[in-house]
């Protein structure tokens, strides 16, 4: 389950990952969720059969998901086994301190367990919007220990690095991935995807 809000929604980083996905010989991994927009980039122009099914919703906030419990309802109606997050833009254009970001990630990882023990978690330090550096860095910055200290061997976490070597140019708006954004994106999120895949594998031999 592709998860997030609009850097999820209405980007075609996931037609590249599915793609790569794809040519890897991984062709049972099935993108699940709610939702199946997607912007006419690059990305989604060449492949354009990809699996369109996520759960990205543009303008919502991870503090908002976790206390709604909206996360609750969308993997029981779609049930996965790996998550990829990509949260908190929306948060930290809101003044959400990164405390409480990071405690709304805690909730929505517990839910994600509740749902299926064995849940794959892949977590991103996310992107950088270009008006929104200093916060962004210091939510990224949280993001590590907090994700080993709520990793466990049944359902892990590894996080992605969506941050470094993303800049304000691989934007199309300030905000949003354009064509280069989504080539990065995509090329981060695979080696993380490929782990748990074969993670999933491995608990099945």
């Amino acid at each position: 389950m592709p998860f997030g809000d609009s850097i999820t929604e209405i980007v075609c980083w996931r037609a590249l990952l599915w793609k790569q996905l794809q040519d890897a010989g991984y062709k049972n991994v099935d993108f699940v969720g709610s939702q199946s927009k997607a912007t006419n980039g690059a990305g989604c122009s060449k492949n354009p059969d990809y699996d369109k099914n996520h759960e990205g919703h543009g303008g919502y906030t991870a503090t908002d998901i976790a206390s709604r419990k909206q996360l609750v309802d969308w993997l029981k109606a779609n049930p996965a086994d790996i998550i990829t997050m990509h949260l908190g833009t929306n948060d930290l254009t809101r003044g959400k301190r990164t405390n409480d970001i990071i405690a709304a990630y805690s909730t929505m990882v517990q839910q994600m367990r509740d749902a299926n023990p064995k849940m794959r978690i892949i977590v991103a330090q996310i992107i950088t919007p270009s008006n929104n550096q200093g916060p962004t860095k210091d939510l990224n910055a949280a993001i590590p220990a907090w994700a080993a200290s709520k990793n466990t061997t049944e359902s892990p976490i590894w996080v992605v690095d969506q941050q470094t070597g993303y800049a304000g140019s691989d934007n199309r708006d300030g905000l949003h991935p354009g064509d280069s954004g989504d080539i990065k994106m995509a090329a981060k999120w695979y080696p993380a995807m490929i782990t748990a895949v074969k993670s999933m594998q491995n608990m099945t031999m």
